[in-house]
This record gives structure tokens, C-alpha cells and sequence, in this order.
């Protein structure tokens, strides 16, 4: 299965930010509490999800995936399977709203709080939260801003802010709102899981529209657009069909 190597290698440099946090986290849960959760099971959950491939060279894609090399299944299943009891999948809709911040203050209180530097926050991304997962290319050529809802001029999510220092309690560190996107959170551990059906949708919509430049038919609109995933993000099947499957694995859900 083929695998975009700069996708691979830009995810890379995210597993030794991951680590080095998690370490941090440790230290200050050993401060804090008598007994806290190790860190090493997220980052060896970032490390396996590295590695994992991404298939990421579609010509087409059909409206139901029945099979799964159409999916991330390896790395899906790897997320599924995280051991740890402290884990929380979050359910995004929408693009403008403080999906990032939330999950940032999540992982503060659950790491730096509560000890448990092994917490795992995943993002069910689907509705217009999904826009955020596409690459900056791709909101150009498909004028993505246009259904962000008059917030977005561009996918500024998947741009890192500057950041003051690595102290959890200075505000202007990625602890703080420094931290709400994309990359900073990936860097924290967190996944963000695609929607094959919010992709379908959005092709779908785009041809209604008429933005379209190449003329491509609905599959293979919605295989370019799964094309340009960002990096680390994880392709599932549908949405609403993936929740149910990390809950049953013991993720604590979140509207």
C-alpha cells in the first residue's frame, strides 16, 4: 500500500515532540500525585501511528467503503485498541466553535491535574470541522473558505502559532492558546479522525456548485480530496459509525 513519505516524515517530527511532552507530563504528575499513569503508552501509540501506512493515492472511491484497504484500518484499529483507561473522544462538527481549545484544556487538567499523563484525546472531526483536515491546496483550488462559514480565509488551524516557552503554566506556551491547533495538539498526542462520508458530502456539494476545475466525477472528486488529508490524520469509514466503536473500547464520549 503505497504511503506519501512527506506526509510519513512530517508526522516524524511530531512523534519527538509527543515523547518530550509526555516526559514533562510524567515529571509533573510524580510531583503531584502518589501514584500517576505512565506517559509511555501514548507515546508508543504515536510512535505505531507513524509508522502506519496511509493510503493516500486514490483514483476513485465509492459512496460506502465496504473494504478495508479504502480506510486507515491499521491505524483506526490502532486508536480503537489504546489500552489506557483514560481516553476521550470528542465529537466536532463545526469549524468555528472551540473544538481545539476544549480539547487543550482537556489534556492540561487530565496531564498536569489529575496525573494521568497517558490520556488520549481523539477528535471525530466530520461537518464543517472537517474542512480543517484538508490541506492549504486544496482549500485554495476548491474554495474551502467559502464553506467555513465566513471565519476562515484560509486553513489558519493547520498553521503553528509561535510559542513563548515549554512551561506548562506560562499562558503564551502551547499550553495555552498557543496551542489550539492542529499540529500542537498532534504534537500532544492527539488524533484527528477523518470521515469518508463528510468527504462524499462535500464532493457532492462542490459539484453542485460547479467547483469542479478538473471535471471530475463524485468518486473521483471524493478520492482527490481524501488525497489531501494532513498529515497524521486518521481515514475512517464514516463518523457516526466510528464513535460507537471507540466507546466500546472504553473512550468517554464528548458532544
Amino acid at each position: 500500500m503505497p504511503v506519501d513519505p512527506g506526509r510519513r516524515d512530517a508526522f516524524r517530527g511530531l512523534t519527538s515532540v509527543a515523547i518530550g511532552v509526555a516526559t514533562l507530563a510524567t515529571a509533573s504528575a510524580h510531583a503531584e500525585t502518589a501514584a500517576p499513569q505512565p506517559a509511555q503508552a501514548l507515546a508508543e501509540l504515536t510512535q505505531r501511528l507513524h509508522v502506519l501506512p496511509r493510503r493516500r493515492d486514490f483514483k476513485t472511491v465509492p459512496m460506502i467503503l465496504d473494504h478495508a484497504d479504502l480506510w486507515d484500518d491499521a491505524a483506526l484499529r490502532t486508536v480503537i485498541a489504546y489500552g489506557s483507561s483514560h481516553k476521550q473522544v470528542w465529537d466536532h462538527i463545526e469549524i468555528a466553535g472551540p473544538w481545539l481549545n476544549l480539547m487543550r484544556n482537556a489534556i492540561n487538567a487530565q496531564v498536569f491535574s489529575f496525573g494521568h499523563a497517558d490520556f488520549l484525546a481523539v477528535s471525530a472531526t466530520h461537518g464543517t470541522a472537517h474542512l480543517a483536515l484538508f490541506d492549504q491546496p486544496t482549500w485554495d483550488k476548491y474554495k474551502l473558505a467559502a464553506l467555513a462559514g465566513g471565519r476562515f480565509a484560509s486553513n489558519t488551524l493547520i498553521v503553528p502559532k509561535p510559542a513563548s516557552s515549554a512551561d506548562f503554566e506560562d499562558p503564551a506556551s502551547v499550553y495555552g492558546p498557543a496551542g489550539n491547533t492542529i499540529p500542537a495538539l498532534q504534537a500532544r498526542g492527539v488524533v484527528f479522525l477523518a470521515c469518508h462520508n463528510a468527504i462524499w458530502e462535500l464532493a457532492g456539494n462542490l459539484l453542485a456548485h460547479d467547483v469542479n476545475p478538473d471535471k471530475l466525477s463524485h468518486p473521483a472528486l471524493a478520492a482527490e480530496l481524501t488525497n489531501h488529508l494532513i498529515p497524521g490524520a486518521v481515514l475512517t469509514p464514516g463518523m457516526v459509525a466510528t464513535i460507537p466503536e471507540l466507546q466500546q473500547q472504553g473512550f468517554h464520549y464528548v458532544a
